[in-house]
C-alpha cells in the first residue's frame, strides 16, 4: 500500500554540518481509493455517491459484488460516472508536489459505453445495407480503435455483438461478383474481427459459409502481411468450432499453400500457431479417408515433414505441441511414414522432445516413435528406424519415462516400444551393458 512519499533532502547548511532532514508527504484521504487505498488515477462515482478508482471498482463488480464497498448499500446501477473534479484536484496536487518525485497522473480516456458501441454498429449495418463501403469502413475503423484503447473497451464491444455484426457484413461483402471492389473494406473488417476475439457462435455461422471461406483463403494466400495474419486467425476460430469445415477448406485452391507459407515464414507467433492448428485438423479431422490421404499427400509434396522438423528444433512449448500433433497425424498414413523415415532428423528431433517440453509433447513424441517403429518394414529392420532410435537414446528415455510416471496410454506405448527395441539387435547393439553394474552394491 502506498500511503506516502518520502524525500530525503539535505540543504547545503545541513550538509556542511553532516545533518539530514526527512520530509514525509502524505496523500490526502479523499484522493485515495477506498478499496486499494492508493492514489486514484481514474476516479469514478457510483450511485451511492462514493468515489473509487475505476480499475478497483470494476474488479469488485466483476467479482459478482453488487453493493457499495464503503457503505455496503445495494447498487441501483453498476454504471459509474467519471469524477472530473476530483481528478483535476489530484492532477493539481501532483503538479504542486512534483519536487517530491510525484508524477502527474494522465487524463484518462473516456471508456466506451454499451450505448456508444450499439450506435456505431447500427450505423455500420445501415451503411452496409446501402452498399456504402466508405461509410461502413469509417464505422469499422472507429470500433477497432475503441477496442484497442483498453481491455475494458474490448470487453464492451464483444458483449454488445460486434463480432456478429462484423461477420455478417463480411459474408455479405464476400459476394464473388463484387469481391474485387470490396477488398479494402473486407480487409478492414478482418482486422477489426481480431479485436473482437473470441468470436461467438452466431458470428462463426456467417464466417463458415462458402463465400466467406473463399474470401478468407484469398487473403490467406494473396493478401498483405496483415491480411494473411488476420485471415488465418479467423480460420482458426472457425475450425475450432467446426472441425468438419476442413474438408471444404482443403478443397479451396491455394488454402493448403497459404498454410504452409505461414509455417515456413511466420508473420508472428500467433499466426504460426494458428497455421499449425489448422494443418493438424486438415490431416486428422477430415471426414473421409480419401480426402485425408489426398490432403496429406499435397502437404507432404510441399515439404511439410521438413518444415515441422525444422520448427521443432527450437520452438516454444505451444508451437512444439502443435507441430508434434501435425507430425503425429502425418504418421497415420503410409506415405507420411515413408517421408519421415527418409528424413535424417526425424528420430533425433522427436526423441529429444520426450520429457523435455510438456506432458502433451511427451505423449505425442512417444506416439510418433511407436508408429514409426511399429510399422517399419522387415526389410529395413537391420539398419532402419529401430537402430536409429536406439542410437539417439530412445531406450533410456522410455525407461526414465516409466519411472517418473505418465498416462496409462503413454505407459502402454512406451512398454511396447521397449520390448520392440530390446528384442531387436540384442546381440549386435546392447542398450544396457550389464557389466557396467557388476560392482554395484545393492542396499537390499
Amino acid at each position: 500500500m502506498i500511503s506516502s512519499w518520502r524525500r530525503r533532502r539535505a540543504t547545503r547548511r545541513m550538509a556542511r554540518g553532516g545533518l539530514s532532514h526527512t520530509i514525509e508527504l502524505t496523500i490526502p484521504t479523499h484522493f485515495r481509493c477506498p478499496i486499494s487505498l492508493d492514489l486514484m488515477k481514474d476516479p469514478v462515482t457510483l450511485s451511492t455517491g462514493i468515489t473509487y478508482d475505476r480499475a478497483s471498482i470494476e474488479t469488485w463488480i466483476e467479482g459478482g459484488n453488487f453493493t457499495c464497498p464503503f457503505t455496503n448499500q445495494p447498487l441501483q446501477t453498476i454504471d459509474s460516472i467519471p469524477n472530473h473534479n476530483i481528478r483535476k484536484m489530484i492532477q493539481d496536487w501532483c503538479v504542486e508536489n512534483r519536487a517530491y518525485g510525484i508524477e502527474r497522473i494522465p487524463t484518462p480516456r473516456v471508456p466506451a459505453s454499451p450505448a456508444q458501441v450499439r450506435e456505431i454498429l447500427e450505423k455500420m449495418a445501415a451503411a452496409a445495407r446501402r452498399g456504402d463501403c466508405d461509410g461502413c469502413k469509417s464505422m469499422v475503423e472507429k470500433i477497432k480503435k475503441l477496442g484497442k484503447e483498453s481491455e475494458r473497451n474490448k470487453k464492451c464491444i464483444i458483449a454488445n455483438g460486434t463480432g456478429n455484426t462484423l461477420s455478417s457484413i463480411f459474408e455479405a461483402f464476400s459476394n464473388p461478383e463484387t469481391f474485387e471492389k470490396r477488398i479494402e473494406i473486407l480487409e478492414e473488417i478482418l482486422s477489426a474481427m481480431t479485436v473482437a476475439f473470441p468470436l461467438q457462435e452466431e458470428s462463426i455461422k456467417h464466417l463458415k459459409s462458402e463465400t466467406s471461406l473463399q474470401s478468407l483463403v484469398w487473403f490467406l494466400k494473396g493478401g498483405d502481411i496483415s491480411g494473411r495474419r488476420n485471415s488465418v486467425l479467423v480460420l482458426k476460430e472457425i475450425i475450432s468450432s467446426y472441425p468438419e469445415k476442413v474438408d471444404e477448406l482443403g478443397e479451396i485452391q491455394g488454402a493448403l499453400e497459404g498454410l504452409i507459407k505461414l509455417i515456413k515464414d511466420p508473420i508472428c507467433s500467433s499466426s504460426r500457431k494458428a497455421s499449425l492448428f489448422i494443418t493438424y485438423h486438415v490431416i486428422a479431422s477430415t471426414s473421409s479417408s480419401s480426402n485425408r490421404e489426398r490432403f496429406t499427400k499435397e502437404l507432404l509434396q510441399m515439404g511439410l515433414v521438413s518444415l515441422l522438423l525444422e520448427t521443432l528444433v527450437d520452438a516454444e512449448r505451444s508451437v512444439c505441441e502443435r507441430a508434434l500433433g501435425a507430425f503425429d497425424g502425418i504418421c497415420e498414413t503410409k506415405q507420411g511414414r515413408e517421408e519421415a523415415y527418409a528424413h535424417a532428423l526425424t528420430m533425433p528431433v522427436i526423441v529429444k522432445k520426450i520429457l523435455r517440453v510438456s506432458d502433451l509433447a511427451t505423449e505425442l513424441s512417444v506416439c510418433i516413435v511407436w508408429k514409426l517403429v511399429k510399422h517399419e518394414s522387415k526389410e529395413e529392420e537391420d539398419g532402419g528406424i529401430k537402430v536409429e532410435a536406439l542410437q539417439v537414446g530412445a531406450f533410456q528415455k522410455l525407461l526414465l519415462l516409466l519411472q517418473v510416471g505418465c498416462s496409462e496410454w503413454t505407459k502402454e506405448k512406451a512398454t511396447e516400444l521397449l520390448k520392440l527395441l530390446n528384442n531387436l539387435h540384442r546381440d549386435r547393439l546392447e542398450c544396457i551393458d550389464s557389466l557396467d553394474f557388476k560392482d554395484l552394491k545393492r542396499t537390499f
